[in-house]
């Protein structure tokens, strides 16, 4: 192998290391700032206890509003996942906000999370057992 060759491998090889060093040192963090998670309710609970004093926090109950006047979590907003306009008026809400979403059983807001991640929705919680594991654990709903 001749110097030129020998030059020619170690200047493309250090190419190709420098291209996976830096490609390698971008984080989850970086490419998006969204925290969408999956909470239980005792969680949620805690997250409402120390936002309530947060006007840019919303709950969002995306059940009925059969559903939701049958007893919903305090200070939650009814938006019907199912009615034909949800996603007009999710598109509505600011993106910059904290929310906590719920449903009866976890179905509805999950549709809802994904609609809101696909969004940029920056954080968004969702109660994953819905209001059924909220009432299994003795938590509070006003009618």
């Amino acid at each position: 192998m001749t110097l030129k060759h020998s030059a020619l491998l170690i200047s493309s090889s250090l190419l190709i290391f420098m291209a996976v060093l830096i490609g390698g040192c971008t984080t989850p963090a970086e490419v998006s700032n969204q925290i969408i998670k999956d909470v239980n309710a005792r969680v949620a609970f805690d997250i409402i206890q120390k936002n309530q004093d947060n006007p840019n926090f919303v709950i969002i109950d995306v059940r009925t509003p059969k559903e939701y006047a049958d007893g919903h979590i305090e200070r939650a907003i009814n938006v019907d996942f199912n009615s034909d306009d949800f996603r007009s008026k999710i598109t509505q809400l600011e993106k910059e906000e904290a929310y906590l979403i719920y449903c009866r059983s976890g179905n509805r807001s999950r549709g809802a999370l994904q609609i809101m991640t696909e969004l940029d929705f920056v954080e968004v919680y969702h109660l994953s057992a819905g209001i059924i594991g909220w009432l299994d654990e003795g938590l509070p709903t006003v009618k």
